[in-house]
C-alpha cells in the first residue's frame, strides 16, 4: 500500500478514534484493502459549497471526524471574521441515514467554540435554512444533506450571512482554514451545550407565511381550489411543509403518493431519489394517472428541487424537463406580473449559463433585465445582493429543476416552487388549456428551444483524471464545426475568455473562473461541458432551436430537434 495512505490509517487506527472506527479499519485491512485504499487515498475535499461524499470510515468518507474538522475550521474562519460581535449560526438537515447525527455534530462543534447556534428539532427542506438564516440575523448556515444523490452519500453545505452559499472571498478562505485544520484533536466537540437553542413551528410559520405572499392569483385558484394534484416527497423533508403550503394557497385536492410519503435515507422505492429521474418519478406518474390529476409533483431529499408532470397535447402523462418547469415559471411571473399590474421598471431575472437560451428571449420580450450566471444559486444570491439597490429580483432558475422565487431566501427552493406550478397549472385551466399547451403557445412566441443532457461519470481513483482529460482535449483542440456548422463561439469560463475561431477576435468574460467550455455554432446551437463539482462525473448540455409556426407541427419540429442533439453527441464522440 502507498506510504501516504498508510500513514493516514495508522492516524486512524492509533489516535483517538472511537472503538468502531478503529474496529472498521481492522476489518479493511484484514478483508479489503482496496476499499481501505479508497476509503484514505485521499482527505475528502472541502470543496466551495463544503463536503459531500460517501459515507463511512475514512478521510475521503463522510463521517463524525471529517464533518467535525470541516466544522472547527469553518468556525475558525467566522470568529476571524467577526471577532468582536456575537456569531449565529443555522443547522438544519434532511432526510439521509444519519443527516440527524452529523447535524448535532456539527451544532456540537461551532457551540463549543462559543458560537449561537439554531438548530431545527427534525428534519427540514434545505430552502428554509437559507430562510431562517436571513430571518434571525445570523453569520451563515450549515445544512447536512447529499441533495439528490445516491443513499450512500451525505454532504455538509455551508452558508453566509445573506442565505447563500459560500462566495469568494469567504469559499476559499473557508477552505484554508478547514485544510489548517490536520487532526481531530484540533477541534472542540463538547462543552458548549448551553449555546444550542431548537427552532421548529415558529421558524415553519414565519417561511410559510413568505411563500404565501409570492402567490399572484390567489383569486384564481379560489376558482380552481379543486385542481387535482398528486405529490410525492420521495421519501424526503417536502412533506414536511408541502401540503401545509397547498392548502395555505387554498387547494383542497391534494393527494400525496403514500409509497413514498415517509422519510427514508434508504429511499426504499428508487434507485436516485432525485425528481429528474423519470424512474423516480414512475410511482406518481401512475398515481396521477389513476386519478386523472391535473399536475404531478416530486421534490428530492432536501427539498430544493421539482420536477413536474402533466398531460401532453395528446391526452398522454409526460415529464417536463428542467428547462421547460423554468420556462413556464419564468413567463407566469413576468406575464401574470404584468397583467395584474405589479411588474416594476427595474424587474429582473437571473439564470445560467447552461440553462435555456429561451429564458434571454421571453425577458427580452417583456423588457425585463436577465442575467446569466455561473452553474449553482449562490451565484444568483451573489448577483442579488449586489443589485438590490437598484433592482427589483423576481425569479432566478437554472435547468437542474431549481428555481428561486422573490428574494426573502437566496437558495433553490422546491417549497415555493411547487406552489408556484400548482397555482400556474389552476391559471392554465381557468383559461381551458394544460401547461403543456402553454408551453408549446410559447415556442410559437418566443422560439423552439429544445434541451437535453448527458452525464458521464469517471469512478474511482482515476475517474478525475479522465475528466481532467477529456477536458484538456476540448480545449486544446476544439471542434471547428458541430453537425456542419462552424463554431463561432468558444467560451473558455476557466481561462475566461471568449473567441471565434473563424477570425481570431476574443474577449473577456466576466464572470469568476469555472472550468467550463462552451461551443456556439453559427445555427444557434449551444453545447456546454462542464465536470461535477461534488460528483466523478461530466456533464454535456445540448441547446438547440427552431421556429415553430404552428401547434401542429410541434411533432415533427421536436423530432427534428431531438435528432439533431443525437448528431451532435455522436459528431462530438461522446457515445
Amino acid at each position: 500500500m502507498d506510504a501516504v495512505i498508510q500513514e493516514r490509517v495508522n492516524t486512524w487506527a492509533n489516535g483517538n478514534y472511537d472503538q468502531a472506527t478503529k474496529e472498521a479499519i481492522a476489518n479493511m485491512q484484514a478483508n479489503n484493502q482496496d476499499e481501505l485504499a479508497d476509503a484514505f487515498y485521499k482527505s475528502l475535499e472541502f470543496g466551495t459549497g463544503g463536503l459531500r461524499g460517501i459515507m463511512g470510515v475514512g478521510t475521503n468518507r463522510i463521517n463524525k471526524y471529517t464533518i467535525g474538522m470541516a466544522t472547527q475550521g469553518f468556525a475558525n474562519y467566522l470568529k476571524k471574521n467577526y471577532p468582536a460581535e456575537t456569531i449565529k449560526m443555522a443547522i438544519g438537515h434532511d432526510s439521509r441515514n444519519n443527516s440527524r447525527f452529523f447535524a448535532e455534530t456539527t451544532a456540537n462543534v461551532f457551540a463549543a467554540n462559543g458560537i449561537k447556534v439554531y438548530l431545527f428539532e427534525a428534519l427540514r427542506p434545505t430552502p428554509e435554512l437559507s430562510f431562517a438564516i436571513r430571518h434571525l440575523g445570523c453569520k451563515g448556515g450549515v445544512v447536512c444533506t447529499a441533495s439528490h444523490n445516491p443513499k450512500e452519500y451525505n454532504g455538509y453545505k455551508a452558508y453566509w450571512n445573506d442565505g447563500g452559499q459560500l462566495v469568494p472571498p469567504h469559499d476559499k478562505n473557508v477552505i484554508k482554514e478547514v485544510e489548517a485544520v490536520t487532526s481531530i484533536d484540533d477541534v472542540k466537540w463538547t462543552g458548549g451545550e448551553m449555546n444550542i437553542s431548537i427552532m421548529g413551528k415558529e421558524m415553519d410559520d414565519a417561511y410559510l407565511k413568505m411563500v404565501k405572499g409570492l402567490s399572484v392569483y390567489p383569486e384564481v385558484i379560489a376558482k380552481q381550489h379543486d385542481l387535482k394534484i398528486v405529490y410525492t416527497p420521495i421519501h424526503g423533508t417536502g412533506i414536511t411543509l408541502v401540503p401545509q403550503v397547498l392548502k395555505d394557497f387554498g387547494f383542497t385536492n391534494v393527494t400525496v403518493v403514500e409509497e413514498q410519503s415517509v422519510p427514508d435515507g434508504n429511499f426504499p422505492t428508487v434507485i436516485y431519489p432525485n425528481p429528474e429521474e423519470s424512474e423516480t418519478m414512475s410511482i406518481g406518474l401512475s398515481k396521477a394517472k389513476a386519478l386523472d390529476a391535473d399536475i404531478l409533483l416530486g421534490t428530492d431529499p432536501d427539498a430544493d428541487r421539482v420536477g413536474i408532470g402533466v398531460k401532453n397535447h395528446k391526452g398522454e402523462w409526460v415529464l417536463m424537463n428542467g428547462n421547460q418547469t423554468a420556462v413556464l415559471a419564468f413567463a407566469y411571473m413576468l406575464e401574470a406580473r404584468k397583467a395584474k399590474g405589479i411588474a416594476q421598471p427595474n424587474d429582473m431575472v437571473i439564470t445560467t449559463i447552461v440553462t435555456t437560451e429561451m429564458i434571454n428571449a421571453l425577458a427580452a420580450a417583456n423588457d425585463v433585465a436577465c442575467y446569466n450566471v455561473l452553474t449553482g444559486f449562490k451565484w444568483i444570491a451573489e448577483l442579488i445582493k449586489e443589485k438590490e439597490q437598484q433592482e427589483n429580483y423576481v425569479i432566478g432558475g437554472e435547468e437542474s429543476f431549481g428555481l428561486m422565487i422573490g428574494d426573502q431566501i437566496r437558495d433553490k427552493d422546491a417549497i415555493s416552487a411547487v406552489a408556484l406550478m400548482c397555482e400556474m397549472a389552476a391559471y392554465a385551466k381557468e383559461q381551458g388549456k394544460t401547461l403543456f399547451e402553454k408551453m408549446i403557445e410559447l415556442y410559437q412566441q418566443y422560439g423552439f428551444y429544445y434541451e437535453n443532457l448527458i452525464s458521464i461519470t469517471k469512478k474511482g481513483m482515476n475517474g478525475q483524471k479522465e475528466i481532467a482529460d477529456m477536458m484538456d482535449g476540448f480545449r486544446n483542440n476544439p471542434p471547428a464545426t458541430i453537425d456542419g456548422a462552424q463554431v463561432v463561439q468558444l467560451l473558455d469560463y476557466e481561462l475566461q475568455k471568449g473567441s471565434n475561431p473563424s477570425n481570431g477576435e476574443t474577449w473577456p468574460i466576466l464572470l469568476p473562473k469555472s472550468n467550463v467550455l462552451q461551443f456556439i455554432t453559427a445555427d444557434g446551437s449551444k453545447i456546454s461541458a462542464r465536470p461535477s463539482g461534488t460528483e466523478p462525473k461530466i456533464k454535456f448540455y445540448f441547446s438547440v432551436k427552431s421556429t415553430l409556426a404552428n401547434k401542429a407541427d410541434f411533432d415533427v419540429v421536436y423530432a427534428e430537434l431531438e435528432q439533431k442533439i443525437k448528431r451532435i453527441i455522436v459528431d462530438m464522440h461522446l457515445q
